[in-house]
């Protein structure tokens, strides 16, 4: 078990993001391990049709995997977004974009969110 000391902050910032229509898409969170680097973690932002873990599963078998969560990924984050599941896609490429900017913004290292 890992204690990441800004979980809460972004627990906190997801959760100002709200989707208003319901569709297909879910937005998911990875935790990326940077420690041979500069000993800190890191953060992926996703959005998918799939269900986080099965994206996550999708990522770490190469399928239509972003390298830093095929070489980084170590789990799920899943608390932080279990809101943002099952929404329209529209809304969804807007949060993602932004729920990226505003985790960056607070400091974290964040890939994805395109």
């Amino acid at each position: 078990m890992r204690y990441i000391d800004w979980l809460p902050e972004a627990y906190e910032i997801a959760l100002k993001f709200r989707a208003a229509a319901k569709g297909r898409s879910n937005i998911y969170l990875v935790l990326l391990d940077f420690i041979d680097r500069d000993r800190s973690y890191g953060v992926y932002v996703g959005m998918s049709k799939y269900s986080p873990a099965q994206r996550f599963d999708q990522h770490k078998a190469g399928i239509r995997a972003a390298g830093s969560v095929l070489k980084r990924g170590i789990e799920v984050l899943t608390g932080p977004t279990m809101h943002l599941q099952y929404i329209k896609r529209s809304e969804a490429l807007r949060i993602e974009a932004q729920l990226a900017e505003a985790l960056a913004g607070a400091g974290l290292r964040v890939k994805g969110g395109h």
